[in-house]
């Protein structure tokens, strides 16, 4: 931990990013055996990126749709995950390896330390059941007619994640991801 974190109290934050586009996503829905229920599919390549931040124990999230996954949008997510970061706490960023991620570009609020998860371990980020969860109940099968449409679905998807701390929780918080 840096000197900035000592004597405060330690929030975790989980963070990662989802892409969210006219390619779409098929879902498991309720049909009679032997049907072939009919769902949308896009073949277009348009798309936005939801980057996303939870911590599970406040049960509050921040979120950022954004064109594009690079550095840049990470500067802009980690600012805003610092802004909502308890004042006077210090915030415990866990996250994978993404090049953007680990990138030199990156200027991290002082309230924040990065914490890179091991390799292929996306079990170890419950940000990972946000993005099932927010796929099957808000961004399966539909077709979107532009760009506007999927960062609006995006925006509609993360507010109502959000607006329901209890349901944030049950999402994403784990029995080994608590500060003592």
């Amino acid at each position: 931990m840096p000197a900035a974190a000592a004597g405060k109290p330690i929030e975790i934050w989980f963070q990662d990013e989802a892409r969210i586009g006219q390619k779409g996503t098929l879902t498991r829905l309720w049909a009679r055996i032997g049907s072939r229920p009919r769902a949308p599919r896009d073949s277009r390549y348009e798309w936005a990126y939801i980057f996303g931040a939870v911590c599970p124990e406040r049960a509050i999230g921040v979120g950022l749709v954004m064109p594009h996954a690079d550095s840049e949008a990470m500067n802009l997510h980690l600012q805003a995950i610092g802004r909502a970061v308890t004042p006077g706490a210090h915030g415990v960023l866990v996250l994978d390896g993404a090049g953007w991620h680990t990138s030199h570009a990156l200027k991290l609020p002082g309230n924040v330390t990065p914490l890179c998860l091991p390799p292929y371990s996306p079990e170890l980020n419950p940000t990972e059941n946000i993005w099932e969860y927010l796929r099957n109940n808000k961004l399966a099968l539909r077709v979107y007619d532009s760009y506007d449409d999927i960062v609006d679905a995006c925006c509609d998807a993360w507010t109502d994640l959000i607006a329901i701390p209890n349901r944030l929780a049950s999402i994403t918080l784990r029995d080994w991801a608590k500060v003592s």
